[in-house]
């Protein structure tokens, strides 16, 4: 449809996105109903009966159903009853002349959205539309919420920062996958920021404005895995959207991806492929528009090998492999790093900020930091609510704040010291990596009382 051509009212933001689905068996009512959607919605579709419309459902999925109650062979009440069964994952409105009391209960109790009673005007259909679409995205607004606040990985809602070459190699890479539908595989030690460059993709991405959910398959059992990604229709015929309906036209992140259990590798496989989901107990798939993004600290050729990873799902997700470097692999940015996680949770936690001396930052700049970036910012963490950095860290320099970070002289010793730790102390092997004379290093060094 022509986006320029739609109608611009009250309604038009509820309805813009959304897909609705029109049953009834009189003409005139389809057609009237269709011409007062069809200008404000992304897609309306219509079907003259109950075996029309379950036809178009197996092979498309909607926002919202409009269905008349009474049609021939059964009435529309008894096809939701039907449908629920196989699987029906849109709100209804039932349109009805007869509003007695017992259809009323029928209705409440197999999950009917809301009523229009005939005859009615153009303002009461697109009233009962934008009030059962608005509770839609509000019950997917608010299910998205709490599983984010109860994620583990909570605090990984930073920008990807530093001016490292290794740092700036993968936020050009990001800045190429951005436009593109690619899934994209991060893998790299833990702590190393797998989740903050994926945030960082989607925020790049055209679906940006939509849904990110990040999901850590190590988390879950693997039964309460598969329905908290795929939904699920339970024994009553009750269903529950599960997180690959809810992040519908965003980015999916599923972290921690080699501890899936392999009956959800199938499944996942087959949406990868597809890009149709399958709630646990239904009949019916539904069409996704996802983005997929994945991680692991794990060496799935490892797992592969090990029987732990299914070959196929991993050629599947490795079409682009993203390598997140280590913090000793990103020495420049280490300061950096240290200086916003110190106004960060000063901040936060409304207590002083800790001086970062060239003592302190030196020693930060010669540490290994095995827990990589999540080190460190627990590290500082840790340091602003004891009021003192650990001794291993304290300092008694001098010089703080911007003079120790920007010094020129006090960052290459950072940097020369750094590299000579590397070396195991060996300054004519760390003046060919620096790329200066061996009497450079030793002049340095000499300065420096080292």
């Amino acid at each position: 449809m022509n986006v320029s051509a739609t109608i611009r009212d009250e309604y038009s933001e509820s309805l813009s996105s959304a897909s609705i689905l029109v049953i009834d068996d009189e003409p005139g009512m389809r057609h009237f109903m269709t011409k007062i959607l069809e200008p404000r919605c992304k897609r309306v579709e219509q079907a003259a009966s109950a075996r029309e419309a379950s036809d178009i459902l197996d092979k498309a999925h909607f926002d919202l159903i409009v269905l008349d109650n009474i049609m021939p062979g059964k009435t529309g009440l008894d096809w939701v009853a039907e449908q629920r069964r196989v699987g029906l994952f849109a709100d209804t409105i039932l349109v009805t002349a007869y509003a007695d009391l017992d259809t009323a209960i029928q209705a409440l109790r197999i999950g009917i959205a809301d009523f229009v009673l005939k005859p009615f005007r153009a303002n009461q259909i697109l009233n009962a539309v934008a009030r059962a679409l608005d509770r839609k995205y509000l019950r997917r607004e608010n299910y998205l919420l709490k599983h984010e606040l109860s994620a583990e990985q909570s605090g990984a809602r930073g920008r990807l920062l530093g001016k490292s070459a290794a740092i700036e190699k993968v936020r050009q890479m990001l800045q190429r996958l951005a436009p593109l539908p690619t899934p994209v595989l991060f893998t790299g030690a833990s702590g190393t920021g797998k989740e903050i460059a994926a945030r960082t993709l989607h925020s790049l991405s055209d679906r940006a404005e939509q849904p990110f959910v990040a999901v850590n398959c190590a988390s879950l059992s693997p039964d309460r895995l598969a329905e908290e990604l795929f939904g699920v229709i339970d024994a009553q015929d009750r269903r529950r959207d599960g997180l690959f309906l809810h992040a519908d036209g965003g980015t999916l992140f599923l972290d921690e991806v080699a501890q899936m259990p392999e009956q959800v590798q199938a499944a996942l496989l087959r949406v990868l492929e597809d890009q149709k989901v399958r709630p646990v107990g239904a009949e019916r798939d539904i069409p996704l528009n996802l983005r997929f993004l994945l991680a692991t600290n794990a060496d799935l050729p490892d797992a592969i090998a090990a029987g732990k990873f299914r070959a196929d799902l991993y050629h599947r997700i490795n079409v682009v492999n993203i390598e997140m470097p280590p913090l000793r692999e990103r020495i420049e940015d280490i300061v950096e790093l240290a200086a916003l996680f110190m106004d960060q949770f000063a901040l936060s936690l409304g207590m002083p900020a800790l001086e970062l001396d060239e003592e302190t930052l030196l020693k930060f700049s010669r540490y290994a930091w095995p827990g990589n970036v999540r080190e460190l910012r627990n590290l500082i963490e840790r340091s602003v609510i004891l009021g003192a950095f650990p001794e291993e860290f304290a300092g008694t320099g001098s010089v703080t704040g911007t003079a120790a970070v920007e010094n020129l002289d006090m960052v290459m010793q950072r940097h020369i010291m750094h590299v000579l730790d590397a070396c195991d102390g060996n300054r004519a092997e760390a003046a060919r990596r620096l790329g200066v004379s061996r009497k450079t290093v030793d002049r340095k060094c000499a300065s420096w009382g080292v």
